[in-house]
């Protein structure tokens, strides 16, 4: 439905945000992962039509959606990092603006904004000026601007910045049940805003596509290599210094380290079971080339 074709972003001065970046996806979800300064946001730029890549092909349902993207912007819905109001305008009088500017019939639009303010939970806010609200409110109204065209293309960069912890669950749900049969991508460098909800996860660093899989493939990838151990707290910054350490819980009788070796760090050191933060920091930090995981279609498509 979507395919990225050696997607290639060069900026001015030389710095290369994305790096021949190839994905297919059809409906579901792609969690985007990656750490800051990855090249998440320049490529859901180049998906959103936002932004041209300086090499490589974008197309939704076979079409060029650089030369023409007109039939992908129809389709899409997009919530960028860096949202923009008018903070004059209530959450309504935005929402209608933007239909307006999207084409959407006055009747159609009336109906669908009273649904999306109810859906992102703004109702009792909908009189204020946007100019008072806070910034998980505001991201609220971004995530309906994204969802009034009712888009077969949902395009998501850190979405849940500013929300607050019930917030995220219910925006991670909503999406969820969004992607049941639309493409939504995810974009985010917070593992928990991808592991309950994305059947598919790429993980990014450096402009450059690492892995991308299930997420119970890409933690079995770092099976063996998680361990905790228990030390004294000045001993902590060496422990630091030789391992990639995902948590730290201090207690009466030290500090507890959950950490990434090959091998165990210590004698005492305790293996545990991986998770999926376990997996992406592994990817990210730990050298060597584990065999690439393939997105599910492709393990489904193998099977058969």
């Amino acid at each position: 439905m979507l395919e990225l074709i050696d997607i290639t972003k060069v900026y001015k001065g030389g710095k290369r945000a994305v790096d021949g970046i190839t994905m297919h996806l059809g409906p579901g979800m792609l969690g985007l992962l990656g750490p800051n300064g990855a090249g998440k946001s320049s490529l859901m730029r180049i998906v959103s039509t936002v932004t041209k890549p300086t090499g490589g092909r974008v197309r939704y349902l076979g079409a060029d959606a650089v030369a023409s993207p007109d039939a992908l912007r129809r389709e899409l819905g997009y919530l960028p990092q860096d949202f923009g109001v008018y903070p004059n305008l209530t959450s309504r009088e935005f929402l209608s603006y933007l239909a307006a500017a999207k084409g959407i019939g006055a009747r159609s639009a009336r109906a669908r904004i009273e649904e999306l303010i109810q859906l992102v939970n703004l109702t009792e806010a909908v009189k204020r000026p946007l100019g008072t609200y806070s910034g998980g409110m505001l991201r609220r109204v971004g995530i309906a601007q994204a969802l009034l065209a009712d888009p077969k293309v949902i395009v998501v960069d850190e979405p849940t910045a500013g929300l607050d912890p019930e917030e995220r669950v219910r925006l991670r749900n909503l999406l969820s049940e969004l992607a049941a049969d639309r493409v939504v991508m995810l974009s985010t460098h917070i593992v928990s805003d991808v592991e309950s909800v994305a059947s598919d996860i790429a993980v990014v660093a450096q402009g450059r596509l690492l892995r991308r899989g299930a997420p119970d493939e890409l933690v079995r990838e770092i099976d063996g290599q998680v361990w905790e151990v228990m030390v004294h707290p000045a001993e902590v910054p060496a422990v630091q210094a030789r391992h990639v350490v995902s948590r730290m819980v201090r207690t009466a009788d030290g500090v507890r380290l959950r950490l990434l070796a090959p091998v165990p760090p210590t004698p005492d050191a305790v293996r545990v079971p991986p998770d999926l933060e376990d997996a992406y920091l592994g990817v990210i930090h730990l050298p060597g080339e584990p065999a690439r995981v393939s997105p599910p279609s492709e393990q489904r498509a193998a099977r058969r």
